[in-house]
């Protein structure tokens, strides 16, 4: 086990000490000008010159934290990433990042660069000579020569913008406001800004909030006005993105960009830093749902043997990454680490740390998703109506499932021909009878949100139209499916996907496909938790799947309870009940209350 997960992150020096911790092993991956860090093997869509340049600059997530709060632990780094700087952007040294072009990758890796120069201009800016001033300026300036994407891009813009007025060099104030006002155009409400196409998920908090807060800081003064709109949007989205957090400090595992992991916690950061509270989110619980988040990813086994990063969620795993997920991208989760800017004496640090209480039921229309809890708030049970995109890797996966929960986390297809491979958790996959690929929800046509239940229709192939409602009951949720089909057609109906074993412990080794209470059911269940799923009506037998290897995004080796139907031509309904647990905790037979619900969808 790493040192940081004894860590108990209790005071600023022990958040120091964990920045120490994470940024002690990239020294040596360092290039040998400097500018760039080679973490490890892998490819993204960018060059591997560009991968080393994201690497380097990520890491001053936490540096630059470190150095406004004049922490003298950043100086042994600092030394080291200063000069990686002033080669970088020097064309005539070999470590120089290059000349880059519309929808550039290096766009976004400026954007902590423009916050060094607004908050630290002394390290940043100060320390630097003439020429080294002009080299930084005409290097960082490109983003103002080439295109870039109609998303949170344009912060990094601004960022960058606002560094050079800190700066005191010339700044496109038209260009500034325009990029501003873009960003302002994709908020929606209650909070919620939209990225690319209609996409809500944790790009609203750890891009558009995240940033905006830093424009709060550095300039309140000069556009009052608009950084009281940003203020009011954060405060009014803190206590909604709070349920997405259980009681262990585990956040929904949900949509794009999950190997960022703990940057899930870095809105908590940029809250604090933007002096952000409100009588629901005040100091004490805004620490608490920073700090255990943390404390959950730095026991995770995430970190490689010399305690680098890696690709992947719960464990080092390609499968889920995305296309611009390089080896050093998992940095990004340093975000968090902006509390570092804080001094010892603020509010933030002097709070005793509070635990945020959530209501059990909550509907967020925004986003799309009715979030439920256990009573103990030991799991977070999410219910979507789907956000599909069609941009990036297993969208399908990340947004398109039917429950998503903080301690199951959810599997991605690694191929459709089997339902082993397939790892269908939480979704009903159809095939034609007898041959073709499996297929599940990729979008919906129709979808409504009620407090007590999600309706929405979809078609997961051709001839093939599903009318689904999902109705959560505690821990329970009934799922109502009324199937039109032209052909005859195989189905199968997934729970949650359960650990199978690790190391040291006892397996999940109560895995059960049996007859209850006049109904199938699959069920697994272990100290690794419980899931199970009850036929209540049109289904011909249970089965528990053993996923192939490296599908779950949080354990390498899952089991899956699953139901299996035959579908014949014309109108079908299947109608099943699902159990979850963090536990050793399987019902036999269905509670009448969930009988009572499904009776009533």
């Amino acid at each position: 086990m790493l040192d940081i997960a004894n860590n108990p992150l209790r005071t600023r020096q022990d958040m120091v000490r964990a920045a120490v911790q994470l940024l002690t092993p990239l020294v040596s991956c360092l290039t040998p000008e400097k500018s760039r860090m080679i973490v490890g093997e892998g490819s993204a869509h960018y060059s591997e010159d560009v991968a080393g340049m994201e690497g380097f600059s990520r890491a001053l997530w936490a540096l630059v934290p470190m150095l406004i709060g004049r922490c003298p632990e950043a100086e042994p780094f600092w030394k080291h990433w200063k000069e990686g700087i002033i080669h970088g952007t020097d064309p005539s040294h070999a470590g120089y990042w290059g000349q880059i072009g519309d929808y550039d990758q290096r766009m976004v890796e400026m954007a902590v660069m423009g916050t060094g120069l607004c908050f630290a201009k002394d390290r940043f800016w100060d320390e630097l000579c003439e020429t080294e001033q002009d080299h930084l300026y005409q290097w960082l300036n490109q983003i103002n020569l080439y295109d870039m994407p109609k998303n949170n891009w344009r912060f990094f813009r601004v960022l960058v913008n606002i560094g050079f007025l800190k700066a005191g060099k010339p700044v496109d104030r038209a260009r500034l406001k325009e990029d501003l006002d873009m960003m302002e155009s994709h908020y929606t409400a209650d909070g919620w800004y939209f990225d690319y196409l209609t996409k809500r998920d944790y790009y609203t908090l750890w891009a558009f909030h995240y940033y905006s807060l830093l424009y709060v800081r550095a300039m309140e003064d000069e556009d009052p006005e608009r950084c009281h709109r940003f203020r009011e949007r954060a405060a009014l989205i803190a206590p909604r993105f709070a349920c997405w957090f259980d009681k262990s400090g585990r956040a929904l595992p949900y949509g794009r960009s999950l190997t960022y992991r703990f940057a899930q916690a870095s809105f908590w950061s940029s809250l604090a830093f933007g002096g952000v509270t409100s009588p629901e989110t005040d100091w004490g619980q805004i620490k608490g749902l920073l700090l255990n988040n943390l404390r959950y990813w730095f026991r995770m086994p995430v970190f490689d043997r010399d305690g680098v990063l890696t690709v992947g969620y719960g464990y080092p795993n390609l499968c889920a990454a995305e296309g611009y997920n390089a080896p050093g991208s998992p940095y990004w989760a340093l975000k968090s680490f902006l509390v570092l800017a804080l001094p010892d004496d603020h509010p933030f640090w002097q709070a005793e740390e509070k635990p945020f209480t959530p209501p059990r039921v909550f509907l967020d229309e925004q986003v799309r998703l009715l979030l439920t809890r256990d009573e103990k708030n030991r799991q977070v049970v999410a219910y979507t109506a789907g956000n599909h995109g069609w941009e990036h890797m297993h969208e399908d996966e990340k947004y398109e499932k039917f429950a998503y929960s903080t301690h199951f986390a959810f599997s991605v297809t690694k191929e459709s021909t089997t339902l082993v491979k397939g790892a269908y958790d939480s979704m009903l996959a159809f095939k034609r009878a007898g041959k073709d690929l499996w297929h599940a929800r990729s979008g919906c046509d129709r979808f409504e949100l009620a407090p007590d239940r999600i309706t929405f229709d979809w078609q997961p192939m051709e001839g093939v139209a599903v009318s689904s409602v999902i109705a959560p009951l505690g821990m329970w949720h009934v799922r109502k499916h009324v199937i039109r089909c032209t052909d005859a057609l195989e189905a199968a109906e997934g729970a949650f996907s359960v650990r199978k074993d690790g190391p040291g412990t006892r397996p999940c080794d109560r895995i059960r496909t049996s007859l209850s209470a006049g109904s199938d059911n699959a069920s697994a269940s272990g100290i690794y938790g419980s899931s199970a799923i009850f036929a209540l009506k049109g289904y011909a037998h249970g089965e528990v799947i053993h996923t192939e290897p490296n599908t779950n995004l949080l354990v390498p080796r899952a089991v899956l309870p699953t139901l299996r139907a035959e579908i014949m031509p014309g109108e079908t309904t299947l109608l099943c009940a699902v159990w979850t647990d963090t536990g050793d905790c399987c019902p036999v037979e269905l509670p009448q209350e969930v009988i009572d619900l499904a009776r009533s969808l």
